[in-house]
């Protein structure tokens, strides 16, 4: 008779984490909320109306399939999360049928379609946006100046983002000027602040502006300082660690330092780093969304690849692409190679060598 194995055991890591699921989430909202509060600063109150309404619709949604499935997740915080980092993903103007059909979308059919929380195979906060962009491009691409630089940015530059203003500009000819420059002489302000700082660090002042967040953009994504400070509590608690984050961003800044000068004229090593990163979803993107535990690889060798694979496609699609953007769709696009990613970085188990699996084979035969 045949010994049928009685325990599989897979392949590391086997950790032991105190932490449940449910206090996770819920320090991930906490961490996001100097984001949502500096959003609510500079772009009013209908920031945090978007906010709350997509909140509030995904808790909804979670709630409604939670009794059809007969499962109780309303306060496991997964739903309160995508709810937040959907609104977060949004413009302050958007109509507010968009944020609450990005919320649906991402409960309904990027989490439950799958078999709900730990099922998933995309980020459902990304789906969600991804869905509302692609279905809605016009008033999702459309944004409101801050009230830190109401009065001195006109409607025109304020509808647009500076990724997108500097895109727009070097798709109509702008030619060996970078991106800074290209702001300044599209009349993009820079804050009193900004320009005090500069004066006396000697960074740029748009530079400061974007890390600040004093430029126009999504609720959550326009303060670097604000994301990079929740980053650091996660950090703190041991949620979060640096191999996305820092791979994501690092692969992201030297391919726009080597290669991004080339779509303006300037040529190789003519490109700027720093505002790659600190402009647009990057760092939301990078601290917050990429570092998902469901979608991103299990080992510390896999989440280097994810981190690095993300940053090659921001920067592909950043500048040589139709989208100024394209931090949610890098990231989706690395969450469907992700199941490939722990295949084959998937740590060996102790005691698998050559030899015990040559044998095991010539005991089968």
């Amino acid at each position: 008779m045949r010994n049928e194995p009685t325990l599989t055991v897979s392949s590391s890591p086997h950790l032991h984490e105190k932490s449940s699921t449910s206090q996770i989430m819920y320090h991930v909202c906490l961490a996001l909320v100097p984001a949502l509060l500096w959003g609510v600063y500079v772009f009013g109150f209908r920031a945090l109306v978007v906010v709350a309404l997509s909140i509030a619709v995904a808790m909804v949604v979670e709630y409604l399939l939670g009794r059809l499935y007969e499962e109780s997740t309303l306060w496991d915080g997964s739903a309160l999360l995508t709810g937040l980092l959907v609104g977060l993903n949004m413009s302050p103007s958007v109509p507010l049928f968009i944020p609450a059909l990005a919320s649906a979308f991402a409960i309904f059919v990027a989490k439950w379609t799958f078999g709900g929380l730990g099922a998933n195979w995309a980020n459902p906060a990304l789906a969600g946006r991804g869905f509302v962009f692609f279905s809605f491009t016009t008033p999702m691409s459309s944004f409101v100046a801050p009230r830190t630089l109401a009065s001195a940015m006109p409607d025109a530059i304020a509808s647009a983002t500076p990724l997108g203003l500097v895109k727009t500009a070097v798709a109509g000819g702008a030619m060996g000027l970078d991106a800074n420059t290209l702001l300044a002489q599209n009349g993009y302000p820079a804050t009193s602040l900004a320009q005090s700082l500069a004066a006396s660090t000697g960074f740029n002042a748009y530079t400061i502006d974007t890390f600040l967040g004093n430029v126009a953009g999504c609720i959550g994504e326009v303060s670097a300082l604000a994301l990079i400070i929740g980053a650091l509590y996660l950090m703190i608690r041991k949620i979060l660690t640096w191999h996305i984050p820092v791979t994501y961003m690092a692969s992201l800044a030297i391919l726009s330092w080597i290669f991004g000068g080339l779509p303006s004229g300037l040529g190789s090593f003519g490109g700027l780093f720093f505002p790659s990163l600190f402009s647009g979803g990057l760092m939301l993107g990078a601290l917050f969304m990429a570092t998902d535990y469901v979608t991103s690889p299990i080992s510390r060798k896999g989440q280097v690849i994810f981190g690095v694979g993300c940053g090659f496609f921001t920067f592909l699609f950043r500048y040589f692409g139709g989208m100024p953007e394209a931090v949610s769709v890098s990231i989706l696009l690395m969450n469907v190679i992700t199941p490939t990613i722990d295949r084959y970085m998937k740590p060996r188990k102790f005691g698998d060598t050559r030899a015990v699996r040559k044998a095991a084979k010539e005991a089968k035969v």
